[in-house]
Order: structure tokens, then C-alpha cells, then sequence
């Protein structure tokens, strides 16, 4: 007979920490579910809160691929694929510094957010077929990076 009162659960394993490449999979859901927000948005005070915090992440999840997650991979995935990513980087970084110093409530605005999330988009695709694949196969550590990740993220949030 099974005693219940003196089972104890054990877990199998205890649950890994994210990897990096699970980290930037999340952001770019996130971000894309931001832009499919904004799209839907009916108002301008709504369609100004969702590109405020849109923009604020596409800055944070740059940072942390610019600043850890490319730098990890450069030399090991080649630098043409990482020089495409660093300038579609570049193209989001000039709309975003015009959409922050554009009136919200313009028609225009809503133009131009439409035009980085697509860029975004497109990043993000290839990003996701391209360089994550081949993170994957790489001899790093991507827990370590997960976690160096996530402390930037946390300094960056701090400032935001």
C-alpha cells in the first residue's frame, strides 16, 4: 500500500536558466506582438503608450545583441551575415531617434512606426534563419551568455 502522507516530490531536474538564443527569441516575440498592438490601436494615447514601450525594448534588445550576443558569434558566424544584422540595426536605431522626436499624434508617426516594424520584421526573420541556427551549433556557453544578457537587461531597465 502507498503511503501519500509521507511522499515527497522530488523534481526530475530543476529548470535551466534561458539561454541567450531563447532570451532574443523572446524579445522578438514580445516586440512583435507590440507592433501588431499598435496596428490594431483605435486611439492616439493607446498608439503612443504601445510605441513608447516598443521603442524602449527594440533599445534594450539592441543593446544586448550589440553589446554580448554578436560579439560572442562575430568570427564564428561570419562578418557579412553579422555586418547585415549590425545595419539593419543601424537603419532601426535612425527611425527610432525620428519617431522620438516626431509628435505622436501625427498621421506621419503612425507611418513611420509602420515602416521600422517592418524593417524589424524582416530582422528579426532573418535573424531567426540565419545567425540563431548557427548560434546553437557553436561551442559558447549560452546560459553564461544568457545570464550576462539578463543583468544588462536589468542595468538598461534600471535606466529606461
Amino acid at each position: 500500500m502507498f503511503d501519500w502522507f509521507s511522499f515527497t516530490y522530488t523534481p526530475v531536474a530543476a529548470a535551466t536558466p534561458p539561454d541567450a538564443i531563447d532570451l532574443l527569441k523572446a524579445d522578438h516575440d514580445s516586440i512583435k506582438e507590440l507592433f501588431d498592438r499598435f496596428k490594431k490601436a483605435r486611439n492616439r494615447r493607446s498608439k503612443a503608450k504601445i510605441a513608447s514601450q516598443a521603442i524602449t525594448e527594440l533599445k534594450i534588445h539592441a543593446a544586448l545583441e550589440e553589446e554580448i550576443f554578436r560579439p560572442a558569434l562575430r568570427r564564428r558566424v561570419g562578418k557579412d551575415v553579422m555586418n547585415e544584422a549590425g545595419e539593419d540595426h543601424h537603419v532601426a536605431k535612425l527611425l527610432i531617434a525620428e519617431l522620438e522626436g516626431m509628435d505622436r499624434r501625427s498621421d506621419h508617426f503612425d507611418a513611420k512606426f509602420n515602416f521600422l516594424a517592418e524593417n524589424v520584421r524582416q530582422h528579426i526573420q532573418e535573424e531567426e534563419s540565419e545567425i540563431l541556427p548557427k548560434a546553437q551549433h557553436l561551442d559558447i556557453d549560452l546560459i553564461k551568455l544568457g545570464q550576462r544578457m539578463l543583468r544588462r537587461r536589468e542595468q538598461l531597465l534600471a535606466r529606461a
